[in-house]
This record gives structure tokens, C-alpha cells and sequence, in this order.
């Protein structure tokens, strides 16, 4: 999840089934745990009971006026999703040309596709900021010569899987 300064989400993504209110609670609370910490101190935080307790690890990165966390399990390294993180916040910024969070808000479908590229249900598809940021310029050429319609929520990659898997 993205959120600024003052706690409001920019982004949120789910890999559990999770009901609206329990959403808004969880980045309530991610919030007021990680924006009270100094930028000086440790960037990983156990997860409280709401959380999912002892098991549950908070992983973030505050940059300029954004937070970008990531929730995971315990058998997740820590140092692997600070460095997932680096590779998403450079994929937006390569994508954006210096993002910030108007772009964030003003192009969330693309945000979600770099996500897409990135992530998908929970499991790392890439981490290769080249492969993600041609990804998505195939992405938006597609977008443009088809009048702008709608890639879905299945990234390029995984799109591709499937045409491959119904041709054979």
C-alpha cells in the first residue's frame, strides 16, 4: 500500500480476501505505526493482533511525502521486500519521469499494472526494472492502438501466459 503524510491511501492492494471495514482499519493502523517512527530508526515492524500478530512483519520506505508498505508473513525476508520496494518505486519513477503523488492519483489504473508486473496474488513475478518498464510501455502502445481500452487487472506477463497456454 501507498499512502502520504497525512494517511491517506494512494494505493492499496489485497492478496486476502478482506472486507471493506477491516481494510480501512488495517491502513489506519499501518499508518499510525510507521509515521510515528523516525525516518533514522529500523524500517521493519512486527504486526499487531489486527495484523496478524508475532507472524506478521510491516516493511516500509518513506519517501519525501509517501509511504510504500509492504504487509507480509514472517518466512518473507525483510531485506528482500525493502529491496521489492526500491524496485517499484524506481519502476514508477521510470515510468512517470520523476513520480510524485499527483501521479499516483491522476494514473492509478498504470500504478496497478506496475504493481501487476511486480506482484501478482502475492507471489514476485519480476523484479527486473527493465522487463517491468517495457512491460508497461507494450502496455500503454497497446492501450493507445486499441482507443484506450482497458488491459484488466492481468499483467502483461501473465497475459501472455495465457494466450501462449490456449494455443497449445
Amino acid at each position: 500500500m501507498i499512502f502520504n503524510n497525512h494517511g491517506k491511501p494512494r494505493l492499496s492492494k489485497f492478496y486476502q480476501q478482506i472486507d471493506i471495514a477491516t481494510q480501512q482499519a488495517l491502513i489506519e493502523e499501518i499508518f499510525s505505526l510507521v509515521s510515528k517512527r523516525p525516518d533514522t530508526v529500523c524500517n521493519f515492524l512486527e504486526g499487531s493482533k489486527l495484523l496478524g500478530g508475532k507472524d506478521t512483519r510491516v516493511i516500509y520506505r518513506h519517501y519525501a511525502t509517501l509511504y510504500f508498505v509492504f504487509v507480509v508473513d514472517e518466512s518473507e525476508s525483510e531485506l528482500g521486500i525493502l529491496d521489492l520496494i526500491q524496485v517499484f518505486v524506481e519502476s514508477l519513477d521510470r515510468c512517470f519521469e520523476n513520480v510524485c503523488e499527483l501521479d499516483l492519483i491522476f494514473h492509478f489504473e498504470e500504478v496497478h499494472h506496475i504493481l501487476s508486473e511486480i506482484v501478482q496474488g502475492g507471489m514476485v513475478l519480476e523484479t527486473n526494472m527493465t522487463e517491468i518498464v517495457t512491460a508497461i510501455g507494450e502496455l500503454n502502445k497497446m492501450k493507445k492502438k486499441n482507443g484506450a481500452i482497458s488491459a484488466g487487472s492481468l499483467s502483461l506477463k501473465a497475459s501472455e501466459t495465457l494466450r501462449s497456454s490456449f494455443r497449445n
